[in-house]
């Protein structure tokens, strides 16, 4: 299959490219060594951040971009104005109830940042703002806000601040009585603290120069925060560590994780000045991972302790090893048990099974059922249930023609009563689209499941543009969701397909496991044999084929375009982790340490020559590419900005074809984009302005 070039899309492309010169990054060749091999990387210099060459270059780049989709400014402007012309200005969350306040965010007209709410349940009293988020913002070209927790007494509010977009946050501490801003503030953290029951002791991570979280302080409330009392290090590089408390709000508890291993340690809330006790060592060479919660005497742990798809298990307060653990809900090969929310008479069960998670209720008395939504194919999940003395739960539930929808559900009853349903502005009609859901073979016979939206009417005769997103990394799931955004593709005529490929866990944990590691390239596979499969099927033919994905996802499009770049009338690569085997060998680089059982260590041959296979970079060759536009942010964490900008560099240099090879940085944001509800949604504009454009004059309307 070859891409066509006669659409009139084409045509305006090729007179750009005559028109506007692409920058062209300078070749400094740097030599890499590992096992006797040596590859050569001309473009290594640009991971310098603070070089203003580096910084010139991607400016040219960002420039070069805008002029190229000059034509498209007004198409970009158009879907802005649908997208954010969809989002109720005036807006606010479903109160939640904790320790006595009902608390709720609320956005107001066109403010990009919310206020921070609550007011006393007693008395159904005044509303207080806690925070005001637009305030606080005001003078920042990024902020964020994490984190926000309450002392016990109600009387303090913590909460993080990062100004950068490199998710490091400064805890900042408010006095709600005065309403004054406390002296306290604690930077370099990850953004929360968790309260000891004294209303003055809080402990919270800090990250090292990779930006792992390394180490537990402890700061009491009026005192220097470097005076503060360091709780506990994680010295294994390749584990980060977080500070929490149990449900019940008895216990804190210290985490360690590795992405196969966990380790926790316990202390009393009402002792902070006690000793941390381990609850049950870490199993390296086993991938113990358990993680538990707390209820009366008793521990409830899901683990996959001799058990592939978890099972739960419960302990006495006193005897946590695993030794004294006791089967609850055992092992199913068909259903991966994802998570339990405890109350005082019930247990909500999250189990997924065929791709779906369910939601199961089990009471105390014996009884349990599951919660039935009416639908088919949705994501549903336990929502905010900060109480336990109840017998309401609180659930989320969205499919990909329903809004986000808030239910709370009589657990006694069986009743579901909804509180609220995101409201989409406009004419919206969730009757006007259709959804489907089905499975597609791959190529080694397992089934992918694949969800589908389109616009009721739109042909199924390979005319309609067709865009395939994908994720499949870390055992994520990329669920069949609502995004009110996606409504001005699906009104162009777009088909929106999810492939819910391996290395995700839609599956159960074995899903996970066939793709990753050794078994990385199923993922790529899966997404080029669901492709295959629209157009067999007529859902779209290359000529109206577009593939999408970002970070993880945006290593899949690394690789599926070195694989098969035929197939793509247009790549939008967000954030693509796509320079895999140069970050995976710098331990430097934040997250490196920690993905060594995702993708494996490459200091180790086997994996090295594995990873090297699929790499994007190392994997670039003289030949077509389809048309890309690629994203990333300066200050991107997650994944460096320079291995985007690489990527782009060496594809320009080789790629044989005329296609448009597009680079824009967002040069004041992060791994997420910019901040704030509306303006974030300029970048969606211009990856959605560059398919329209892409799939033909017609869909520009």
């Amino acid at each position: 299959m070859v891409l066509s070039t006669g659409c009139s899309g084409d045509k305006i492309n090729t007179t750009m490219n005559d028109q506007i010169k692409s920058p062209i990054a300078k070749k400094i060749n740097k030599e890499i060594t590992q096992h006797g091999d040596t590859r050569i990387d001309p473009y290594y210099w640009l991971n310098e951040r603070t070089s203003p060459e580096v910084i010139d270059y991607l400016n040219k780049e960002n420039d070069y971009t805008k002029g190229m989709l000059s034509h498209t400014e007004k198409l970009q402007e158009t879907i802005y104005e649908e997208i954010v012309g969809r989002i109720k200005k005036d807006d606010t969350s479903v109160p939640y109830k904790n320790n006595g306040y009902f608390y709720q965010t609320q956005f107001q007209e066109t403010n990009e940042y919310p206020l921070h709410v609550r007011k006393s349940a007693a008395d159904n009293g005044k509303e207080e703002i806690m925070l005001d988020v637009n305030e606080l913002a005001k003078d920042h070209n990024y902020y964020a806000t994490g984190g926000l927790s309450i002392s016990p007494d109600n009387k303090i509010l913590a909460y993080g601040e990062d100004t950068l977009s490199r998710r490091i946050y400064t805890v900042r501490f408010k006095n709600l009585e005065t309403e004054e801003m406390m002296e306290d503030h604690i930077p370099n953290t990850t953004g929360s603290v968790t309260w000891a029951a004294d209303n003055k002791t809080v402990f919270y991570s800090i990250k090292d120069e990779a930006l792992r979280s390394y180490k537990i302080f402890k700061h009491k409330l009026g005192t220097d925060p470097a005076t503060d009392q360091e709780i506990y290090h994680e010295a294994d590089d390749t584990f980060r560590t977080f500070v929490y408390k149990t449900k019940s709000e008895k216990y804190l508890i210290i985490g360690s994780f590795a992405t196969l291993t966990n380790e926790y340690r316990i202390l009393e809330a009402d002792n902070p000045d006690g000793e941390f006790r381990i609850f049950q060592p870490r199993d390296r060479a086993g991938n113990l991972e358990y993680s538990f919660d707390h209820r009366n005497d008793k521990f409830y742990i899901v683990t996959n302790y001799k058990a592939k798809n978890f099972r739960l298990m419960v302990t006495e307060e006193n005897k946590t090893g695993i030794k004294h653990w006791e089967e609850l809900i055992p092992n199913r090969s068909d259903v991966l048990l994802e998570d339990v929310d405890l109350f005082d008479d019930y247990m909500v069960v999250s189990e997924r099974k065929n791709g779906i998670t369910n939601i199961r209720i089990m009471g105390s008395d014996g009884s349990d059922h599951y919660v039935d939504f009416g639908e088919k194919a949705y994501l549903a999940y336990t929502s905010t249930n900060a109480e336990m003395d109840t017998e309401t739960v609180r659930l989320g539930y969205q499919s990909m023609t329903t809004p986000s929808t808030i239910f709370d559900y009589d657990m006694k009853t069986r009743k579901l009563e909804k509180r609220k349903q995101t409201e989409v502005v406009g004419d919206f009609t969730p009757s006007n689209y259709q959804s489907e859901r089905f499975f597609v073979k791959a190529r080694d016979g397992a089934e992918i499941p694949v969800s589908m939206v389109y616009k009721k009417g739109t042909k199924k005769d390979g005319s309609a543009p067709l865009l395939l997103y994908a994720y499949g990394s870390y055992g994520a799931n990329m669920e069949p969701y609502f995004s009110a955004a996606r409504l001005s593709l699906l009104d162009r005529g777009f088909v929106y397909v999810i492939a819910h490929v391996r290395g995700g866990q839609e599956m159960g944990r074995q899903w996970y496991e066939d793709g990753k590691l050794l078994n990385k390239k199923n993922t790529f596979t899966d997404y080029i044999d669901c492709a295959e499969y629209m157009v067999a099927e007529k859902y779209a033919n290359p000529n109206r084929l577009f593939a999408m994905g970002g970070s993880a996802g945006g290593l899949l499009m690394g690789a599926v375009v070195n694989m098969r770049p035929d197939l793509w009338r247009g790549v939008v690569a967000a954030v693509p982790f796509v320079d895999v085997v140069t970050t995976m060998l710098d331990e430097s680089i934040p997250l490196t340490t920690g993905e060594f059982d995702e993708w494996g260590n490459p200091k180790n041959k086997e994996y090295y020559d594995y990873i090297k296979s699929y790499s994007p970079y190392d994997n670039i060759e003289k030949k077509d590419y389809p048309n890309m536009l690629v994203t990333t942010g300066l200050h991107d964490s997650q994944v460096q900005y320079w291995e985007p900008a690489k990527w782009v560099a060496k594809l320009r240099d080789l790629k044989t074809d005329q296609n448009v090879l597009l680079l824009s940085t967002e040069m004041e944001a992060g791994h997420g984009g910019a901040s704030g509800r509306f303006k974030r949604n300029k970048e969606t504009a211009k990856e959605y302005a560059f398919m329209v454009d892409l799939a033909g004059e017609k869909q520009l309307n």
